[in-house]
């Protein structure tokens, strides 16, 4: 499960990368195991940055078809995905944290589950 608003992140992150379609950036939203399964929350989302004043969108021709819509950060948008990569790292740093005591939590139960009965039947607990 990701975290809330991380698609928000995401599109901050790619459209800083290089500006893009709509299409394009579904494609490499999977690179953050993003659910292509309803394209509508990428255009809402879209849509929100947009009206947050993050990111710009520009007509741009299409040789194919009607012209698509190309989206590109902000000044105020380069200002988010800078804020926004901070909380990240600032979370990152706290599950860190929990997974490693977690680790040391199990492997210590782990421990205490293969200690040696004493003579009244009882496990052995360390230290």
């Amino acid at each position: 499960m990701l975290p809330k608003n991380f698609l928000r992140r995401c599109l901050l992150l790619l459209l800083g990368e290089q500006p893009a379609h709509g299409y394009d950036l579904m494609q490499r939203l999977r690179a953050f195991e993003y659910d292509s399964s309803d394209p509508g929350a990428l255009y809402r989302a879209l849509r929100t940055l947009q009206d947050d004043g993050l990111v710009h969108p520009t007509r741009e021709r299409s040789d194919s078809g009607p012209a698509r819509r190309r989206y590109e950060l902000t000044r105020a948008g380069w200002s988010e995905l800078d804020r926004q990569s901070g909380s990240l790292a600032a979370t990152t740093a706290v599950f860190r944290t929990f997974l490693s005591r977690y680790e040391e939590f199990v492997a210590l139960r782990d421990t205490r589950r293969h200690a040696p009965d004493d003579a009244f039947g009882n496990a052995c607990r360390p230290g």
